[in-house]
């Protein structure tokens, strides 16, 4: 009987050991859970490659300051602005950031966005020896955008008033070549990149003052449902450096 009491022991003693792992294996999954986040390739100063080759930008280190808060692993993918929306769409990434604008539109189309990380507004940039002044000297002339950016739609809205037509670019270096080759007059973009690749990147251009619009926030932005815990932990964490102030030291690492 003695014996048969011990051998049920070490039985229960072994499920107990076994249910124990399985458990332990359960959450080990969900915590070694890597987040896919996908963003544009060149978005100076948000993101983009700095002269070591590093990637880096506001939404690079605004990202890795929130991981570390939350304490979760991603794994941040350069694509490009399309195919970052490509890639989210089709589950192949489970976020995107990439100071995408919040807007209703967007929202409307299928968009989830977190809390808003940066007020962006839009403006328009000509050659450095352009006589272009306003809105009212793009009559029947040419202006370059960016496909799918809060820059197009704002060129978009003022087309018709104006007068002028739209050619559309894959990315911003190639729309900034245009204005600086004659191809456009003039371009539409972020007003933060705008001022910072003309600073930067020696480009011969300039902001045309009094073009800007009111603007809109940025915000990272997920298409799946089943992506919310990310979103939830993107705005705890957003919350927690603003308050803690190293929001603000990356804001000024990059803008001053």
């Amino acid at each position: 009987m003695k014996k048969f009491l011990s051998i049920m022991l070490v039985l229960c003693l072994m499920l107990g050991i076994l249910a124990g792992c399985g458990g332990d294996s359960a959450n080990g999954d969900n915590d070694g859970k890597v987040w896919v986040i996908a963003t544009d390739t060149v978005f100076k100063p948000f993101e983009y490659t700095n002269a070591d080759g590093e990637f880096v930008g506001i939404d690079v280190d605004i990202l890795a300051a929130i991981a570390e808060d939350q304490g979760f692993e991603y794994e941040l993918n350069s694509l490009g602005w399309d195919a970052s929306i490509a890639a989210c769409q089709s589950s192949q990434a489970d976020a995107m950031i990439a100071g995408a604008s919040i807007t209703q539109e967007r929202i409307d189309s299928g968009w989830t966005f977190s809390d808003g990380y940066y007020q962006a507004t839009q403006c328009m940039a000509v050659a450095a020896d352009s006589d272009i002044t306003g809105f009212e000297d793009l009559s029947g002339k040419l202006v370059a955008v960016k496909t799918g950016t809060q820059g197009a739609s704002y060129a978009e809205s003022l087309m018709e008033t104006y007068g002028f037509t739209i050619n559309y670019f894959e990315d911003s270096p190639t729309m900034y070549q245009a204005v600086m080759g004659g191809q456009a007059v003039a371009c539409f973009e972020d007003t933060p990149i705008m001022k910072a690749s003309i600073a930067d990147g020696d480009l011969t251009m300039k902001v045309v003052d009094g073009t800007e619009n009111e603007g809109s926030p940025y915000g990272l932005a997920i298409f799946n449902e089943e992506n919310q815990e990310f979103l939830d932990m993107f705005n705890a964490g957003l919350k927690n450096i603003k308050e803690n102030g190293t929001y603000d030291e990356i804001i000024a690492k990059y803008l001053g």
